[in-house]
């Protein structure tokens, strides 16, 4: 998002940052916050749990909750009529409540590279204290839709919200971005949005992982289309770790080793944000 994930149910600049704040939980969020404090019922990827912080990394405040938004869902193929009903975008208009993802050209999903990279994120900010809350929790549901990931952020009384996905974009192409909500449409989009996605942006670039050739602006995309953003009041951005179509970058998100080298540099990123943060 314990079970199967909800049917039915991916987005400029301000020259002053608005005040970083997180909201009050709402009973909406309940379950999923009660399904990461127990662990998810359904199988979850293999993941290590780090036995101490990245170095160099500064440590978070010992309270803090973020949201992680795994993009896609393994059901949303099956689910055709689900996942293309229109939902509000955040700006007045509609879109698809979902889409299935991309892959790479040896059909390795999207939807399962970013489930496995939001167990691995997951298992770093936990070994800080930090309380994680995915929006969804299996790899076989279908949904949830843009603007309930969007609100998932504020209805868990998060510090920040992260979407994880992959492009797919020409072969040509390589290299990550990071989109914001762009006009910005409250607070939290004004300024600290966009703070996040820097801080997410440097991490993956100090992690090794080139700034995106074909898309964006040094690794920095402002978006006015992702439903998933415009629906934020609290810090969110959206990372597309790389273009699944390019070969070389293929290769990388297809393998653990390259998976847990996303997770560590989206972890610190996160960190850094968050130790940023008043209190």
């Amino acid at each position: 998002m314990c079970g199967v994930a909800t049917q039915g149910s991916r987005d400029t600049l301000s020259a002053v940052s608005a005040p970083r704040r997180a909201l009050v939980l709402t009973p909406a969020l309940l379950l999923l916050v009660a399904c990461t404090a127990a662990g998810p019922a359904a199988p979850t990827p293999s993941v290590a749990v780090p036995t101490s912080s990245v170095t160099g990394s500064p440590a978070p405040s010992p309270q803090r909750t973020v949201v992680l938004d795994p993009g896609h869902n393994g059901g949303n193929a099956s689910a055709r009529a689900a996942v293309t009903r229109q939902v509000p975008d955040g700006r007045g208009g509609t879109k698809a409540c979902n889409t299935t993802g991309t892959s790479t050209d040896a059909g390795y999903p999207e939807h399962a590279f970013t489930w496995d990279l939001a167990a691995r994120v997951r298992a770093h900010l936990e070994a800080d204290g930090v309380a994680v809350v995915l929006t969804r929790t299996s790899d076989d549901g279908v949904g949830p839709c843009v603007d309930e990931r969007g609100k998932a952020g504020q209805e868990a009384g998060a510090d920040l919200l992260v979407s994880l996905h992959a492009d797919g974009a020409a072969a040509t192409g390589r290299g990550f971005h990071v989109a914001y909500s762009s006009p910005p449409l409250n607070e939290a989009q004004s300024g600290p949005a966009l703070d996040l996605a820097r801080d997410l942006r440097d991490a993956l670039r100090a992690g090794g992982f080139p700034t995106s050739d074909y898309i964006g602006r040094d690794g920095l995309s402002p978006r006015s289309d992702l439903g998933g953003l415009n629906f934020a009041t609290v810090p969110a951005a959206l990372v597309e770790c790389a273009n699944m179509r390019n070969p070389g970058e293929a290769a990388v998100v297809s393998s653990a080793d390259g998976r847990e080298r996303y997770a560590t540099a989206i972890a610190t990123g996160i960190r850094r944000f968050l130790a940023g943060l008043p209190g």
